[in-house]
């Protein structure tokens, strides 16, 4: 998303938005594409940002547009020709003489994408501090503040990654990546990490993240730049696709296994993988006494009355 940030950014900043045409009413939900058009139609793109997954069309007035890609989601700017699966088409108008205007069009063969109206900065940020956590490049982001939002957590330490409330932007892809920069097992408990396991995660975060930036993006399935070329980070990937081959560190096979329900590559000679846990018997009570009945807690031998008893 930070690679289509950068390249659509000086395209379509400063611009207005001249025509837009939703042919997916589950793309402006809540809103009715016609409310969702009605709101954006002649409003200047002031600044395009990103958090998270999600892309940012700051507009004048203090209205903003939260779009999300999901999984098979794309932007493309002047494409030639017609697209497949277009969704969504938004004409933006020239910024003085002499200039042309851009058509947008965003595309999902498998319609998850959605772009989310939200009037005012206050309901900006509300949106999205309820689903992101901490950006891996904010200056925050420390190996206490990873230990702080794993602590007492048993899921997997990649379940924990992909939750966008703990961890903003990181995917499959760079999950995988980023555990096998650290050295850690995508199954070992997000709550045990040490001191040393989460400053090697953290910075392998951040790098994983900065490598695939530096190679605008990986595409595997529907990935494309905005003028529809591929990124090239699948090129350099260390695990992630690639079981069956030596691991670039060790030489031992890459293997492939599912963790948080997600295909997961690893290295079982540099991530070790964690010992199970031993389920723990409760001890046994001691046999009762050859002729002598075992009693319940709070009985009384036989024979011998309670102060009750007595009183009566």
């Amino acid at each position: 998303m930070e690679t289509i940030r950068g390249q659509l950014a000086p395209i379509v900043e400063g611009r207005r938005i001249e025509r837009i045409e939703i042919s997916d009413a589950r793309w402006s939900r809540p809103l009715t594409p016609s409310e969702l058009e009605a709101a954006l139609r002649g409003r200047r793109i002031e600044r395009l940002g990103r958090r998270g997954k999600y892309l940012l069309w700051h507009l004048e007035g203090d209205v903003h547009l939260a779009q999300h890609l999901r999984m098979t989601g794309s932007v493309l700017a002047d494409p030639e020709g017609e697209p497949q699966h277009a969704r969504v088409r938004v004409e933006l108008g020239p910024r003085g003489p002499g200039d042309r205007g851009v058509q947008v069009v965003i595309c999902d063969p498998r319609r998850f994408g959605t772009g989310e109206l939200l009037l005012g900065s206050e309901a900006l940020e509300a949106f999205l501090d309820q689903r992101l956590g901490l950006e891996p490049f904010d200056e925050g982001f420390t190996a206490e503040h990873l230990r702080g939002v794993m602590r007492g957590r048993r899921a997997p330490i990649k379940a924990m990654l992909l939750d966008q409330r703990r961890v903003a932007g990181v995917g499959n892809i760079y999950a995988d990546e980023a555990l096998f920069r650290a050295q850690i097992h995508p199954l070992r408990a997000a709550g045990s990490l040490t001191v040393a396991q989460a400053e090697r995660l953290r910075q392998g975060i951040v790098d994983s993240l900065r490598a695939g930036i530096d190679a605008h993006g990986a595409s595997i399935d529907d990935f494309r730049h905005i003028d529809g070329v591929k990124g090239s980070f699948q090129d350099r990937f260390l695990v992630h696709l690639r079981a069956g081959e030596p691991c670039p560190r060790c030489g031992a096979e890459i293997v492939k296994i599912v963790a948080a329900g997600r295909g997961t590559y690893v290295c079982e000679s540099c991530q070790p993988r964690p010992r199970a846990r031993r389920a723990v018997t409760p001890p046994s009570r001691p046999a009762a006494a050859p002729g002598r009945p075992q009693s319940r807690q709070g009985a009384r031998p036989s024979g011998r009355p309670s102060r009750r008893q007595a009183g009566r």
